[in-house]
């Protein structure tokens, strides 16, 4: 009872240091500017004065019932700030309980050096409730408002941190948010991170960063279908790199180097890596039946290769490949003025037995067209053709020129990459998949707004895309003779 009457006085007295700073911030009111209108007066307010007031309060140290000592496990820095506990307490549930159970004036804490270095702008925080931060400091900070359970600062840091993936750093910091956001338990940044190193992998892979990468975020990227990259030797020949780079333990070497998808490589990339590559070399017998399926694969037919072999694994599977065999890029200036179209060309298949297949194919952007249960109008081939109409939502479709009798067994599916620019730097912002058009996600640039003139998804009043054709096996005869 006694700690708790203690607890009551040194609010009561930090509400009346409070109430003379307000009265001396000139008139923190509300006016009604008439009484008959009830609640819809009229405010003057001077809340940043207060918060100006209440940061000097804790500068000053005025009114100070409890010493914050700082120590870190070397206790070769201490840092004492004097706070108040009720500003603490109203924040920090932590805090609350640690004031109620403490035994005098001065709690003491023992934070890591990174966390003790940014103390004072997280108690900073608790009085003013803003911060200044850097990309060094998210992390230590993203920390401690873990761990007093400060909710707001939190989510507010989570936010700044997903807001700059993009920013330059000495030796990147995505992979290092990642890391800790695993760790933390915080999915929303971890999920970003991980998207954001997914979607713009060939950037990340000519980086400083790539090479400090754990063994565990290698193998989950490894492991994608999304991962946008030029081409399956870039990875390898980046993979290569940090094997060599880091030396990991046997396991984790041949576990990366099977989640390599060599069938995604011509036969002339794979004869050259077998012949010059120093860790393949090394751990040839490790992968050599992903190499002999990978040889067969591109010997015969996809058809003739279901009869025998499963053709679901993700070894079949294509990534988003940007390179031409596997899509085009496309600028559509000025998006909203009229319907667009192009052309381009694709590989049939990954297969090398389809090398020498070419399909052609359409594609139709419109800002402005009816969904498709509304719409009546197609071609004579089948394909579908917008109906434009005031307020529709842009919509891409994307159908081959001519039909052939070498698609069978083979569903294509399209991905649209969206491109903007963040931080000075071109990065993918949205993936979208579909099979024929962009209705099917329901959701293609539904937050685009690209009448603005300074949406976030125009680069210079354009629309910058890369569409990617994805052929897929996985229709062929399942059924083994």
């Amino acid at each position: 009872m006694a700690r708790r009457a203690a607890q009551i006085h040194a609010g009561m007295l930090f509400v009346a240091v409070w109430l003379r700073l307000e009265a001396a911030a000139a008139g923190m009111l509300k006016v009604d500017s008439n009484p008959d209108e009830g609640s819809g007066g009229d405010i003057i307010s001077h809340s940043l004065t207060l918060v100006q007031r209440l940061e000097a309060l804790l500068l000053q140290g005025n009114g100070s019932d409890v010493s914050l000592r700082v120590e870190t496990p070397s206790a070769d820095e201490v840092k004492v700030i004097q706070a108040h506990s009720l500003v603490l307490s109203l924040h920090s549930p932590v805090f609350e309980e640690m004031l109620l159970s403490r035994n005098g004036s001065t709690l003491a804490l023992r934070e890591s050096a990174d966390c003790a270095a940014v103390f004072d702008k997280f108690i900073r925080y608790l009085y003013c409730g803003e911060i200044s931060l850097r990309l060094d400091q998210a992390t230590p900070l993203h920390k401690l408002a873990t761990k007093y359970q400060v909710a707001s600062l939190q989510q507010g840091v989570t936010h700044y941190m997903t807001q700059n993936l993009v920013r330059d750093s000495p030796a990147g910091h995505v992979a290092g948010w990642y890391e800790y956001a695993l760790q933390a338990g915080d999915a929303t940044l971890r999920d970003s991170c991980l998207q954001f190193l997914a979607w713009n992998l060939s950037a990340v892979l000519q980086s400083g960063e790539w090479a400090s990468i754990s063994g565990q975020l290698l193998m989950t990227l490894l492991q994608r279908s999304d991962l946008i990259l030029q081409s399956e030797t870039e990875l390898f020949a980046a993979l290569e790199a940090w094997i060599i780079q880091n030396e990991p333990d046997g396991l984790t070497a041949e576990n990366a180097l099977r989640a390599v998808r060599y069938a995604m490589m011509p036969p002339r990339e794979l004869f050259r890596l077998q012949t010059q590559s120093t860790v393949l070399a090394r751990y040839q017998e490790s992968v050599r039946d992903l190499l002999y399926m990978s040889y067969q694969f591109h010997s015969a037919s996809p058809l003739q290769m279901a009869k025998y072999f499963d053709v679901n694994c993700s070894l079949f599977v294509p990534r988003n490949y940007l390179s031409p065999l596997w899509g085009s890029p496309w600028i559509i200036n000025n998006p909203t003025r009229d319907d667009r179209s192009t052309s381009f060309q694709t590989q049939l298949g990954p297969s090398s037995h389809d090398a020498s297949k070419r399909v052609t194919w359409n594609a139709l952007f419109s800002p402005r067209w009816l969904p498709l249960s509304m719409r009546s109008m197609y071609t004579e081939t089948g394909a579908m053709q917008p109906t434009r109409v005031e307020g529709g939502r842009p919509r891409i479709i994307i159908t081959p020129a001519t039909s052939s009798a070498d698609f069978a067994g083979v569903n294509f599916q399209k991905t649209v990459l969206v491109m903007a620019r963040q931080k000075g730097k071109m990065v993918v912002k949205h993936v979208y998949n579909f099979h024929q058009s962009t209705e099917e996600n329901g959701d293609f640039l539904a937050e685009a707004d690209l009448y603005r003139r300074t949406s976030e998804y125009l680069i210079d009043s354009s629309l910058v895309l890369h569409i990617v054709v994805k052929p897929l096996y996985q229709s062929l005869i399942t059924t083994k003779n």
